[in-house]
């Protein structure tokens, strides 16, 4: 396991670390409070460089596909997975080496991703307060629930290597749910704080919060990875090893279908395994998660507008027209006719 003392070691890093925020904060609003140490250091002239104008970019969409294009550098394919109008936001803070992110999406969508090659990502899951660690190799499905939240800490390779940090010290954490008090705590504050960065007065600076962001950071993984337990763990890696074959096929080959049997042939295991995997990393019968695959392709190509309803149902495998045309009404809240005649008007 990977231990706080085992950075500090390598990374020389500032002795004041959330335990002290912790331990010192008042049992009201701790959002507010550790957003008010963070400017107290800068104030005070801690980890200071010269000022930069911090700009955080927001950005509302109405289609998943439009969510994904605004996360440039991350290989992404969104689908959405549960009923209704899609709404996503995204904001976005750079800090030259250190990447700041806020995700919201009102449906359920299936993500695949992959960060950025070198980088280390620390997302944490809002809905269920977890942490997740990801690299250039953790590339696999993910499916929100709805109303989902999540902010996400990006350390580039750059700025990894100046701090010493060896990415191969993390072996066996990546891609694992992550648990610990901390995590709600650091949530709201980095929420909190990309909403105090889009006002005029606002007086942090970004090499302090940069530094504040990966100390931070290490803390809590140190923390919640003392919460792991090894039989889960293992457990864990096997689902995990056959969702990555899953998402390897379905990243590969996005306009090819599949129905349940040549699934778990691609997975190489049993259709039980596959439903056991699926049932742990999606909460969905793999069954069904071809069809949404199926409905959201569907959708892509109707909004390229070149091909008739029928057509597209047919290249999706879909051979009952009124069926289809229901489906698709009942996932995205409009006809597959009032699709296409939106994209050509």
């Amino acid at each position: 396991m990977v231990g706080r003392k085992a950075f500090s070691a390598e990374g020389h890093f500032p002795q004041v670390t959330l335990r002290t925020i912790l331990v010192a904060a008042p049992q009201g609003d701790l959002s507010t409070f550790f957003g008010n140490q963070c400017t107290k250091r800068v104030q005070l002239g801690q980890r200071v460089t010269t000022p930069t104008a911090l700009q955080v970019q927001d950005y509302r969409t109405t289609d998943v596909t439009e969510q994904t294009r605004a996360t440039p550098g991350w290989q992404q394919q969104y689908r959405q997975m549960s009923p209704g109008h899609f709404n996503g936001q995204l904001r976005w803070l750079g800090l030259d080496g250190v990447e700041v992110y806020e995700e919201r999406l009102n449906t359920r969508v299936e993500q695949f991703f992959r960060a950025p090659s070198g980088a280390l990502a620390f997302c944490f899951d809002r809905s269920e307060n977890s942490l997740y660690l990801l690299n250039e190799d953790s590339r696999n499905i993910w499916i929100t629930p709805e109303n989902y939240q999540e902010v996400a800490v990006v350390f580039e390779q750059p700025f990894l290597a100046s701090h010493g940090l060896d990415l191969e010290r993390l072996r066996g954490l990546f891609m694992v749910p992550l648990t610990c008090q901390q995590n709600a705590l650091f949530g709201n504050w980095l929420s909190a704080t990309l909403t105090q960065l889009g006002q005029a007065d606002c007086p942090l600076e970004g090499g302090a919060l940069r530094e504040q962001l990966l100390e931070d950071c290490l803390f809590i993984l140190d923390n919640a990875g003392q919460h792991l337990q090894g039989d889960a763990l293992g457990r864990r890696d096997e689902e995990r090893a056959i969702m990555r074959r899953v998402s390897e096929w379905a990243a590969d080959c996005p306009d090819e279908t599949l129905n349940l049997l040549q699934l778990a042939k691609v997975a190489g295991v049993s259709v039980r395994q596959l439903q056991q995997a699926f049932k742990g990393f999606t909460n969905l019968p793999p069954a069904h998660w071809l069809r949404l695959r199926r409905l959201n392709g569907a959708r892509r190509d109707l909004l390229v507008g070149d091909a008739t309803v029928a057509e597209v149902a047919m290249r999706w495998s879909f051979w009952h027209l009124g069926r289809f045309s229901e489906s698709y009404r009942q996932l995205f809240r409009e006809l597959p006719s009032e699709t296409l005649r939106r994209c050509k008007s």
